[in-house]
């Protein structure tokens, strides 16, 4: 606009300097010239668009002209709307001259922001009111009707509409005390079909392989389940969750094993194995990096080679959600680095011929 402005004056005053050396006669003959051309425009155009840099400039060189001369002059518009654009520049000079520099609330320090935001994301049952109560235990003073205004700013629902609990969010509370169960389904060479029931705790992502069968009925499952609730015992586990699918395989005698312990047994959806996702994702682990690199000959040798890979996943395979430790073996200290032992003597052992490999130093 600023740009426009100034070539619009530039043009008017070279315009009136081509008017100076002019004799009376000429420019009375000019105006009657242009006077005539405008009235044929405005017999040809109903209603004329101007623009902002347009309404400033004829306001401008207009405004010394008395409204009683101003009418008598033939324009495109009427000469009230010249005056009225004149009174509305003058208006919008005035309240940006008399404005303020900073309107409204002033904004709240960024610390103060953030810890507000925080404790509202990670208690998801606070509202408003109990994040003021907070921040006033802490000696910090904010208005109640601001944080309500940061929550809102920032897309946070009231709590009323947060506190129902998400199935990723349970399974992040509870992953101490959560393992999960499955079955899955392995061919041999001859086309046989077995079947393997695994288990894997959440939080240390150790795995228990309980047993592998041909026909997997109800009196074969239900052993397994007590083992399993006495060996979580034995090694001092808290779980008090047991997650599995709705896979018929699960007997109502094999349910009963876990409320006994006690322990509460948690079905995930139907059709919805994301929902067990850390247990599927060990079968996936399993099948490709074992059972689609193996031949399996029968059911002792599946068992056989199953329990080779859970010492291998246990004791020695990293981990990314345990910081690449594995479930039963920490990471080294960090303060000694192996890269200033000289010479380094790693030596690899392999299991199952090969198909899973350890590296480790030399004793």
């Amino acid at each position: 606009m600023l740009l426009r402005m100034a070539y619009l004056t530039m043009t008017s005053t070279f315009s009136f300097l081509r008017l100076l050396p002019r004799t009376d006669r000429d420019r009375e003959v000019e105006i009657l010239v242009l006077r005539h051309q405008l009235e044929i425009v405005q017999r040809q155009v109903a209603r004329p668009a101007f623009t902002p840099e347009d309404r400033l400039l004829l306001a401008g060189l207009l405004h010394r002209l008395p409204p009683a001369k101003l009418r008598h002059l033939t324009l495109v518009v009427r000469p009230d709307t010249i005056l009225r654009w004149h009174h509305n520049l003058l208006r919008h000079r005035h309240v940006a001259a008399s404005a303020p520099r900073g309107r409204g609330r002033p904004r709240g320090v960024r610390s103060i922001r953030v810890l507000v935001l925080r404790p509202a994301r990670e208690s998801s049952s606070w509202g408003y009111r109990r994040l003021h109560g907070e921040l006033a235990t802490l000696g910090i003073k904010v208005a109640a009707s601001t944080i309500w205004e940061l929550l809102k700013e920032h897309g946070i629902d009231p709590c009323p509409e947060r506190t129902a609990v998400t199935w990723s969010a349970f399974l992040r509370s509870q992953a101490e005390v959560l393992p999960a169960c499955d079955f899955f389904e392995v061919r041999t060479l001859t086309g046989a079909r077995l079947y393997v029931l695994t288990v894997i705790e959440h939080a240390t992502r150790r795995v228990r392989v309980l047993g592998v069968t041909a026909h997997p009925p109800g009196r074969w499952v239900t052993p397994l389940g007590r083992n399993l609730v006495m060996d979580l015992r034995d090694v001092g586990s808290a779980a008090t969750f047991l997650l599995r699918d709705r896979d018929a395989t699960f007997t109502a005698a094999f349910d009963a094993v876990p409320a006994d312990a006690p322990m509460r047994l948690v079905k995930s959806g139907v059709r919805m194995p994301r929902m067990n996702s850390i247990m599927e994702r060990w079968i996936q682990t399993c099948r490709r990096e074992l059972l689609e690199r193996t031949l399996i000959c029968n059911q002792h040798h599946l068992l056989q080679v199953l329990r080779e890979f859970e010492i291998f996943y246990n004791e020695h395979r990293p981990h990314r959600a345990l910081r690449q430790a594995a479930p039963l073996r920490p990471l080294p200290d960090p303060s000694t680095d192996p890269a200033r032992i000289t010479p380094l003597d790693i030596h690899r052992h392999d299991r199952l011929g090969g198909v899973l490999k350890e590296y480790q130093h030399a004793a």
